[in-house]
C-alpha cells in the first residue's frame, strides 16, 4: 500500500440534498441523487438546476443504475427492493427478489451490456450473509453468488465485462468476480485490503485504475493496474467531505468524479487527469 498523495480538487455542487447515498450519470447528460425520504434527484453539475424527479414513499434510495431510456434502477433498502422510476417519475417494483429469497439489504446495481442487473444485497454487517443477485431483463432475479459475502456494497464492471468488481465493506477489502462465459458466477480474487476502514463506493476510469471511497474515514483512494493505492483526498478534519458513499464519473467527456457525501448532505465534483469507464445503458 503507497503512502502517496495526490490532492484532489474538490468542489461542492452548492445544491441541497437529504442524506445521498448515492450519484450517477445517465445517459441524458444529467447527474442523479438519491435521498433519505425516497427522493430521486435529477441535477447538473454547475449548480444551477435540481429537481426532484419522485419520492418513493417510505424509502430510502441507496445505488443508482439507467437503461438508455433513462429509466432509474433504484435500490431501496427500507423496501427491499430495486424500484423502476421513469423521467416522469412514476415508481415501480422492478425485483424484489424470488420464491426462495427475497431481497434484504439492496444496494448498489450495475448493468451488462446484455442488460442483466447485478445488485449487492448487503445483508448484516458483520455476518457474512450477504450475496449478489442477478436480475434478467423483465425483472427476474436469481442469487448469482456468495462469494462476496462480507457486506456487499458499491460495484463496478471491467471494460470488457468479464469481471464484478466489488466492495465487501466488513472485513474491509475490494474483490472481484469472474462472469464466466456463460454468464455464472467464477472465481473472486482480493484486489485490496484496507484495514480498520468502511469502503464504499468504486468506479473505473479507461486506464483501468479503481477509483474507491471510503464511508469512514473520509478518503478517496486511486488503485492504479500496477497496485499502487494513492491517496487522492483525505478529510481527516471532516471540513468538506464527510461519510463519501457513492462515486460516479460523469460530465460530457466523463472527466468529473461525482462523490455522495452522505453525512455532509452534499454532494462534491473533482476534474479528473481521465475520463471514467463508459457505463453500460441497455436497451430495454
Amino acid at each position: 500500500m503507497s503512502s502517496d498523495h495526490q490532492h484532489l480538487a474538490l468542489s461542492n455542487v452548492g445544491l441541497a440534498f437529504d442524506h445521498p447515498e448515492a450519484v450517477a450519470w445517465g445517459p441524458d447528460g444529467r447527474a442523479y441523487a438519491g435521498g433519505e425520504a425516497g427522493q430521486l434527484y435529477r441535477f447538473t453539475l454547475d449548480g444551477s438546476a435540481l429537481e426532484e424527479v419522485a419520492r418513493v414513499a417510505g424509502g430510502f434510495l441507496l445505488g443508482l443504475a439507467h437503461d438508455a431510456g433513462v429509466n432509474t434502477y433504484a435500490c431501496d433498502d427500507r423496501s427491499a427492493c430495486v424500484h423502476r422510476i421513469t423521467p416522469d417519475g412514476k415508481v415501480t417494483v422492478y425485483a424484489a427478489g424470488n420464491a426462495e429469497q427475497k431481497m434484504r439489504v439492496p444496494n448498489y446495481p450495475v448493468f451488462d451490456d446484455g442488460g442483466n442487473l447485478y445488485v449487492s444485497d448487503s445483508g448484516t454487517w458483520g455476518a457474512r450473509d450477504g450475496f449478489i443477485w442477478k436480475v434478467a431483463p423483465g425483472g427476474t432475479a436469481m442469487i448469482w453468488d456468495r462469494q462476496a459475502c462480507a457486506f456487499p456494497n458499491g460495484m463496478c464492471l471491467s471494460a470488457d465485462g468479464r469481471w464484478l468488481y466489488v466492495v465487501e465493506s466488513c472485513p474491509p477489502l475490494v474483490s472481484r468476480i469472474a462472469i464466466n462465459s456463460d454468464g455464472s458466477a467464477g472465481a473472486r480474487v482480493v484486489v485490496v485490503e484496507l484495514p480498520r476502514q468502511v469502503p464504499d463506493g468504486l468506479a473505473l476510469d479507461e486506464n483501468g485504475d479503481l477509483y474507491i471511497s471510503l464511508y469512514n474515514p473520509n478518503i478517496i483512494y486511486r488503485l492504479t493496474t500496477g497496485g499502487e493505492l494513492i491517496t487522492l483526498y483525505d478529510d481527516w478534519e471532516q471540513l468538506m467531505l464527510v461519510a463519501p458513499t457513492n462515486i460516479a464519473f460523469g460530465g460530457g467527456d466523463r472527466k468529473t468524479l461525482i462523490i455522495a457525501s452522505l453525512c455532509g448532505w452534499s454532494v462534491h465534483t473533482a476534474p479528473m487527469p481521465a475520463p471514467g469507464l463508459r457505463l453500460r445503458y441497455p436497451e430495454l
